[in-house]
Formats: C-alpha cells, structure tokens, sequence
C-alpha cells in the first residue's frame, strides 16, 4: 500500500493551497449519466472523488467506480458507510472511525471487520476522524450510526474530539454536517479546530455555493468536500470553473 494521496494532501496544505472533493453517492448516480457528469467535474477545481453513501447496496459501490475509472484520472476515495462498500477498484480509503459517537461499532467494531477485506486490496488506507456536527436535521449517518451529532454550541467537545483523534493516531479529521444539511459547519468551529491541528482538515455537509466553499477554506479547511449540491443541481459546477 502507497501513500500518493495523503502525501499529496499534506504536501499541498503545506503550501497553503486547497482541495475539492466532489461526492458521488452510488445510491443515486445513474451509470449513463457518469460521461456528462465527470466532464463537469473535469472543468472544475476538483480534485478528487469521493464514492460513498450511508445506504448503499451491495455491488453498487465497485460498479460506479469501474465506470468512473474509464472517465477520469483522479484519486478516487472510497468514504465508505459499511464495509460492503469496500472494492480494490479504487484508489484510496477514508478508514472512518465515527469519534463523535459512542457506538463501538462505528467507532472500531466495523474497522475490524474491514480488515480482512482490506488485506485483499491494494488501497491506500487514510485513518480519518470523523466528527458529525448538528445542523438542524437528522442525516443518515446519524439515523445509521445510531450516534447523535455533536451539538454545534458546543465548540470546546469538538474540538478536543478532534484534537483527540491526532493525538490516537488519525490522519486526517473530517468535520461532517451530514448528507442534505439545512447549514454548513460555521466559519468559527473550522477556526477554532484548525487552530489546534497539525493534520489536514476536510470539511463537509451543507456547502452549496461558492461563496460557503470559500469561507470554509478561510476558516482553515484544507479540502472541502461537496455532494448534495451537485446531485440537486450540476449548474453549480459553473461557479467552480478552473
């Protein structure tokens, strides 16, 4: 297993530079629709791919990717909801540990039984932090997870979670709002977690304009992460032209 992608991740906050990540959930992208939709992604700023959904069928995941390779050159990311999501047609995976929850199957229990899946694949594995934050609706990983968010008041809990993850191990934290957020994760909560980590900092959820990607970035996100927003309407790909 290389470590191309988290080293071009690091390399790339060191210079200050940023990241976008569009998501494609295998649930709801249809195959023929994959040509157009990736020379949209093509003309963007992206520059990864993230596949994954909270529910998603098994075989669906490792189809979408198939057909996604034939299309692009970028990382592809699985950000996997359950381990039947794995497929070494990817490139990479985020290997979640869900540390804003209690649920030791989120938290290490669904890790283990990633394991011997993973020792199949040549995918690079990247332990990633994740931390759900409360944005006014229940999203899927909540309902999922069967975990509560973290309650955005409370700035000083997300912030020592994540400083917590770092300190296990983790390689990247990821602040999530959830699929379908009624808000973005607050200029703020980015600052005040950016300001304790030494690792990069991905931010998701909710994010459905440029000028909301751009406050994430100057709050501190290396690299944002946007999906909901291009399934409801591919015109957004216009404002994120390179």
């Amino acid at each position: 297993m290389n470590n191309t992608i988290y080293k071009h991740i690091n390399s790339v906050k060191a210079r200050g530079e940023k990241l976008l990540a569009v998501l494609i959930d295998p649930d709801k992208m249809k195959l023929n629709n994959i040509s157009d939709f990736i020379t949209k992604v093509h003309q963007s700023i992206a520059t990864h791919i993230f596949v994954g959904g909270s529910e998603v069928d098994e075989g669906l995941t490792e189809t979408l990717v198939i057909a996604l390779k034939k299309h692009t050159s970028l990382p592809i990311v699985l950000f996997p909801g359950d381990v039947i999501q794995i497929t070494d047609k990817a490139d990479g995976i985020l290997f979640l540990s869900l540390i804003s929850g209690r649920n030791p199957d989120y938290l290490i229990g669904k890790q283990v039984e990633a394991v011997s899946k993973l020792a199949k694949t040549d995918l690079e594995v990247i332990p990633t932090g994740y931390i759900l934050i409360e944005n006014g609706r229940e999203t899927a990983v909540e309902r999922v997870s069967k975990t509560k968010p973290i309650e955005r008041k409370n700035i000083n809990i997300i912030k020592d979670t994540a400083k917590a993850g770092e300190l296990l191990g983790l390689k990247l934290i990821y602040l999530e709002a959830g699929s379908g957020a009624t808000h973005a994760i607050s200029s703020h909560i980015i600052s005040e977690v950016k300001q304790l980590l030494r690792i990069p900092l991905i931010v998701g959820g909710g994010i459905r304009s440029k000028a909301e990607m751009e406050s994430a970035y100057d709050a501190g996100a290396d690299l944002v992460v946007i999906g909901t927003a291009f399934e409801e309407d591919e015109s957004f790909f216009n404002e994120l032209k390179k």
